[in-house]
């Protein structure tokens, strides 16, 4: 198996794990998962929700996100950022594409790669990655091995 070949076959395994870690939120109106990976290995995981300690409801009364709800990107960066592990170099897989906040995160974090399942109807996330020389790897259909 080419390079090439290989990397997407990893890269739609690693998108399947992201949507099953999705599966862990809260949110009602969409859940999002992501991992980062570097050299190999799963150095960080996150999910969208809330804030450690605050109740698990991430939407109001009227079905609107909370504010203070955290992207899943925004979750798995701010976890490595706990651990002993860097994500500079890193790939990061989401079940959606990022927003323009979670961009500036990932390159702030170093990640240097993200490729995504679902593309969110706002890209200028996307087009700020572009813009940081982030490699940026949309795969739509994660059924596929």
């Amino acid at each position: 198996m080419e390079q090439s070949q290989k990397q997407e076959t990893l890269d739609r395994r690693y998108l399947r794990m992201a949507a099953i870690w999705a599966e862990n939120s809260y949110c009602q109106r969409r859940k999002v998962g992501a991992i980062i990976v570097k050299d190999s290995m799963i150095i960080s995981d996150g999910f969208n929700g809330t804030p450690s300690g605050f109740e698990n409801v991430c939407e109001d009364e009227a079905g609107i996100t909370k504010p203070y709800v955290l992207h899943a990107e925004a979750n798995a960066i701010t976890k490595v950022a706990r651990s002993n592990n860097s994500s500079d170099g890193a790939t990061l897989y989401i079940t959606a594409s990022p927003c323009m906040e979670c961009s500036k995160l990932i390159i702030q974090a170093g990640i240097k790669r993200v490729v995504y399942n679902e593309l969110y109807r706002i890209t200028d996330g996307l087009d700020l990655l572009r813009r940081a020389g982030i490699e940026c790897v949309h795969i739509p259909d994660i059924t596929q091995p």
